[in-house]
């Protein structure tokens, strides 16, 4: 088995994990960096996103620190840390402008300033942006400023299994080669999980598919709290039965939505802001009218509801949204110039994730979290949109930097080969059941289950029968799934089961928080609790493994200047 040395590794090479690792190359010409990621760079999902990214860049002239933080503290339903927000909106300016400088074409208006858009539940228009593919040109930017520095190594199509701990510190990461089916052991004084999303827990979902809970899982297995994993965001309007986004920017720029009487019902659930309200009540609202018999039939027999983006315009949409022009053309055979385009809610965003501090730092010293794994708390209960992208930049720019500095004052950790060969063998072993089971079945009943039990709207009978149904899935999972390739080289099929592992540890981790919580709020709505109870629930969950169980426990949300009130839009 190999054993590769760096003083920092970065797991994940999305938006937050290259910029981590720039960050920590920029600490000092002596530091090595190891770059572990599932795919090749440009395939990470952080290419797909169009919108933009939130940031007050002109202070004082139409908005201000101050009104984005409360905008983003109003959207996370109170459940944000306010002095985390209120740090973190700061940063965000001075990454756009970075950005800038290493070459990201931002839209700019005709006086050469850049320019914005408005997105949902933002007071003022403070959303960046790349055409309709800033994902993209920011991914593009990172990746030829990464190519600039020396001392880093990439380990493309390597996926990260466990981390090692030896004595209640970071030592190093167990991986597997999917070209060869080898297993590789980094040691590292530290290391930033930067591995994104788990949005293909669900059926339904806006996700690539690599985006299967990998950091989430790891870290609970490590013994690393996670925090609010009850909260997950689903997109309101995404192209049915794809779940692409029809991006937010759109409804920003006049796009409405229609039900199948011809209403713009977002009048009766967000009278001032319409479709420009917070996602989460977007989202509801639209499976409302689904439930209540207002929606259509769209491709695939999948019920839906319609977007109208004409009042767009004509060159508005083959400008600045052409690519969601060419999506519905292509895809759906609709001209969204000219007719409505079929959409409804998808998995999107994870608001919760690995519990860290407001610097990034996890339980376990040199382990940090950047991006949407990580969980500092500033989404709260429900993200805003055009938030995520300048998040993403700023928390793998603090993890990185704070990684590196760790890593100086830190020898090279020795790891034990048992704890590497216990590890090991819990992948082996699922090689070795002589089950009947399809990992494909198994992993399509956790689909249902979640798309079921643990979707927009939940209650207290359907999150226990979702545990119930999550723990037979891993018992299946443990003793009597089939996998029938049993080759080394790129076995698709085996990391898929190792997916599946990490989305059933998630899944029950979501569940579980989820059924605690006995209240309504932001993303997470119980129709047996529909109301927000900040008396008993304002404070955050945290899951934590200990002994094979799942501890839950809780801590109080952080206030500084603004006080809970009731959410209007």
């Amino acid at each position: 088995m190999d054993v590769i040395t760096h003083d920092v590794l970065i797991l994940g090479t999305g938006l937050a994990g290259l910029r981590a690792a720039i960050e920590a190359l920029r600490v000092g010409k002596d530091i090595s960096v190891g770059i572990i990621s599932k795919v090749h760079l440009m395939r990470s999902h952080s290419v797909a996103p169009e919108g933009g990214a939130a940031a007050v860049l002109y202070e004082g002239k139409g908005d201000s620190f101050e009104q984005h933080a409360y905008d983003t503290i109003k959207g996370s339903d109170f459940l944000a840390d306010q002095d985390v927000v209120e740090r973190y909106v700061k940063i965000f300016p001075e990454e756009i402008l970075q950005l800038e400088h290493w070459g990201c074409p931002w839209s700019r208006n005709e006086d050469g300033t850049i320019a914005f858009r408005l997105f949902g539940a933002h007071e003022v228009p403070r959303t960046v942006f790349a055409e309709d593919r800033t994902g993209f040109f920011l991914m593009r930017t990172l990746y030829d400023t990464l190519l600039k520095f020396d001392n880093f190594e990439r380990y493309d199509e390597y996926i990260g299994l466990s981390l090692i701990i030896e004595n209640n510190r970071f030592g190093g990461l167990l991986a597997m080669d999917k070209n060869s089916g080898e297993y590789v052991v980094f040691v590292a004084k530290s290391i930033v999980i930067a591995t994104g999303g788990l949005g293909r827990l669900w059926e339904f979902t806006t996700n690539a598919y690599t985006t299967t809970g990998d950091g989430f899982a790891i870290a609970l297995r490590a013994g690393i709290p996670l925090k609010d994993m009850e909260f997950v965001q689903w997109l309101p309007t995404c192209m049915v039965p794809y779940g692409i986004p029809a991006t937010e920017a759109l409804r920003g720029h006049g796009a409405i939505l229609l039900n199948s009487r011809g209403e713009r019902f977002m009048k009766r659930y967000a009278p001032s802001k319409m479709e420009l309200a917070a996602r989460d009540i977007v989202s509801r609202a639209m499976m409302i009218e689904i439930k209540e018999g207002r929606g259509l039939k769209g491709p695939g027999g999948m019920d839906c509801l319609m977007l109208d983006a004409r009042p767009v315009g004509e060159e508005r949409l083959l400008t600045i949204y052409n690519t969601f022009v060419e999506n519905a053309r292509e895809l759906l055979g609709i001209d969204p110039l000219e007719e409505l385009v079929p959409v409804r809610p998808a998995a999107h965003y994870a608001m919760g994730g690995i519990d860290v501090d407001i610097d990034l730092k996890s339980s376990i010293p040199g382990i940090f979290a950047a991006g949407e794994v990580a969980c500092p708390g500033f989404d709260g209960a429900n993200r805003l949109g055009s938030n995520s992208l300048p998040l993403c930049l700023a928390t793998g720019r603090v993890a990185g930097k704070n990684a590196a500095i760790f890593a100086t004052k830190r020898s090279m950790p020795e790891i034990s080969q048992d704890t590497v060969n216990r590890e090991v063998k819990r992948y082996e072993n699922l090689l070795k059941v002589d089950g009947s089971e399809s990992l494909y079945t198994l992993k399509k009943k956790l689909n249902r289950v979640m798309e079921e039990y643990v979707g927009i709207f939940r209650n207290r009978e359907g999150l226990i029968r979702a545990l119930e149904e999550i723990r037979q899935i891993k018992r299946l999972y443990c003793k009597d799934m089939r996998i029938e390739d049993t080759s080394k080289v790129f076995n698709t099929e085996f990391v898929n089961a190792i997916e599946l592992g990490f989305m059933l540890d998630v899944a029950e981790v979501i569940a579980l928080s989820a059924l605690k919580r006995e209240e309504s709020r932001g993303a997470h709505y119980r129709t047996d609790f529909p109301k927000r109870d900040d008396e008993r629930w304002l404070k955050h969950t945290i899951v934590q493994r200990k002994d094979g169980e799942l501890a839950v426990f809780y801590r109080p949300v952080r206030i500084t200047k603004w006080n809970p009130e009731d959410r209007r839009y």
